[in-house]
């Protein structure tokens, strides 16, 4: 059925097809036919971050950025759906055209520029929401923001979100908002990240709810860039981060009639170098935090070498928009199996 509709919505424009998805999803969820959805399998549960994760596999931000269609998502089979990136205002984003479908390489370009209706929107959707995996929320600037600003509008999207999200991302790598890699490193990072650990542990204190910080990353960092930021985020106390986001590297599809075009390549060009950061992330970390991995997972497979270069967890993005709701079932199925052989081995 999903190969069917996707060769019906591949004749459509990459940004019309992605809503008119959601949309269908959307009106899914309000009819109440999710029930008829596979829903979460009987699965491996995963203990990350202080959380209960009812599988190891999630649904990666941007896809939903929103939280429109987050709970027809979950539905599918995911263990986890993150929603966003949200920002404090709504916005549109960066001109069209600025999504383009790679299928050659199973992979996706994108320049959306964090569109979305903000964060007013967002806490509507998700302050009554029945989906029973975890829900994490992607935050983020206004492209009217500066870097120098930019730490006040993070903190104005964590402390509305909190009382409703299970976890919260922040996205400090996007290469399609200008300026805000650079918030990666040295000062800059301890500067943004400071002030939201402290209103994470303010939360805690006052609501007796811990929500875990994680931050997420660019593939496009030399190795000791990301040890750098990993002792950075160990010493600001974050709780975890996620490895990683699309890249501005062009050598996997060199020649291709799109590889030109601006933004952020994700699919299976990205999966070999978002590994190398998760393996390096581990052997710097050594334990201290957790890591969830993203990036090119295309099969059962992928997502085991993800485990085992060092992550706990896995996230999915533009290959299940290729092989749709299998692909779930298919990830789910190798990490239970992989988590199912950790514990019997101790």
């Amino acid at each position: 059925m999903y190969h069917l509709a996707r060769a019906l919505l591949f004749k459509l424009d990459p940004e019309v097809s992605h809503e008119l998805s959601l949309d269908l999803l959307t009106a899914s969820s309000r009819l109440g036919l999710t029930r008829f959805f596979d829903g979460l399998p009987s699965s491996q549960p995963v203990d990350v971050m202080g959380l209960r994760f009812p599988n190891a596999v999630g649904l990666a931000a941007g896809l939903d950025k929103n939280a429109d269609a987050f709970e027809a998502l979950g539905a599918l089979g995911f263990g986890f759906v993150e929603v966003g990136t949200v920002t404090p205002k709504g916005q549109s984003g960066n001109p069209k055209p600025r999504l383009f479908r790679l299928p050659e390489y199973d992979a996706i370009i994108n320049r959306m520029g964090f569109n979305n209706k903000g964060v007013d929107h967002m806490v509507a959707r998700i302050k009554s929401h029945r989906y029973p995996g975890v829900l994490g929320v992607n935050i983020g600037k206004n492209l009217t923001t500066s870097v120098e600003e930019a730490a006040a509008d993070y903190l104005t999207c964590f402390e509305q979100v909190v009382p409703y999200a299970d976890y919260i991302t922040a996205n400090i790598s996007s290469p399609n908002t200008p300026g805000l890699r650079s918030l990666q490193f040295g000062d800059s990072l301890a500067q943004l990240i400071n002030p939201l650990v402290r209103a994470r542990d303010r939360y805690q204190d006052q609501h007796g709810k811990r929500v875990p910080l994680a931050v997420k990353i660019a593939p496009d960092m030399t190795d000791d860039e990301i040890k750098l930021v990993a002792d950075t985020l160990v010493e600001q106390g974050v709780d975890g981060i996620i490895a990683t986001n699309t890249t501005l590297s062009r050598d996997a599809v060199q020649g291709h009639r799109f590889a030109n075009e601006a933004g952020g390549l994700s699919g299976v060009p990205v999966r070999e170098a978002s590994t190398h950061v998760v393996h390096v992330l581990a052997e710097r970390l050594k334990g201290a935090l957790p890591i969830i991995g993203v990036g090119g997972i295309s099969s059962g497979d992928d997502a085991i070498e993800k485990l085992q270069a060092g992550a706990q967890l896995v996230q999915i993005y533009s290959a299940f928009i290729y092989q749709g709701p299998e692909l779930i079932k298919e990830v789910v199925a190798s990490t239970d199996a992989y988590y199912r052989e950790l514990r019997l081995d101790k």
